[in-house]
């Protein structure tokens, strides 16, 4: 099933094959929550601080249109690259520094909500529960066959010389100079 995916205002858009993506999980971290923030984009953030993301190989996604529109930003020198949508401050996507890592998560937000739910459904593990700002069940057993299900994929990946080519030059350089941003973390 392809999803698609796209900005606030429209401009930047993508698709993504949902039958590729490993999970639909739902990250409580004190950086997601940042990110968004930073970019005023509270409304992914559930009552308890989390962002819904799909975690996907990036062979899965394509962009269409707007691509210009996007850039990044990280947390710290060393930290993810939070990737999204300049023209409107649309929170995409999160990768690694590594190009060689074959893998992207995606912010469920910026995706057809009716497609999402039928392809994902509510997300079905909780990452770093213990950072939420109010009261969530973690899933221990979910989170840990989640996390194996994504570290086979990004192995076999690496195994068949596959890299993120979706968010990185042939260079191994991100396709936009990330800019290093103080966002307060609660």
């Amino acid at each position: 099933m392809q999803i698609e995916l796209q900005c606030r205002c429209g401009q930047l858009r993508a698709r993504l094959d949902s039958d590729r993506a490993y999970a639909h999980a739902r990250c409580y971290c004190k950086d997601c929550r940042a990110y968004a923030l930073w970019l005023g984009a509270d409304d992914i953030l559930d009552a308890q601080g989390g962002t819904a993301l799909v975690a996907t190989p990036p062979q899965a996604l394509r962009f269409t249109a707007g691509l210009d529109a996007l850039t990044c930003l990280s947390l710290s020198e060393n930290g993810l690259l939070r990737w999204y949508a300049d023209c409107c401050g649309m929170p995409l996507a999160n990768t690694t520094r590594d190009s060689q890592m074959a893998y992207v998560s995606l912010m469920s937000g910026s995706m057809q909500a009716d497609a999402r739910e039928a392809a994902f459904g509510a997300p079905h593990c909780v990452v770093n529960a213990g950072s939420a700002t109010g009261p969530v069940r973690s899933t221990p057993v979910a989170t840990t066959l989640t996390a194996a299900r994504i570290g086979v994929g990004v192995i076999a990946a690496r195994l068949r010389g596959v890299r993120n080519g979706v968010f990185f030059r042939a260079d191994g350089a991100p396709m936009r100079v990330p800019h290093v941003v103080d966002a307060p973390r609660d």
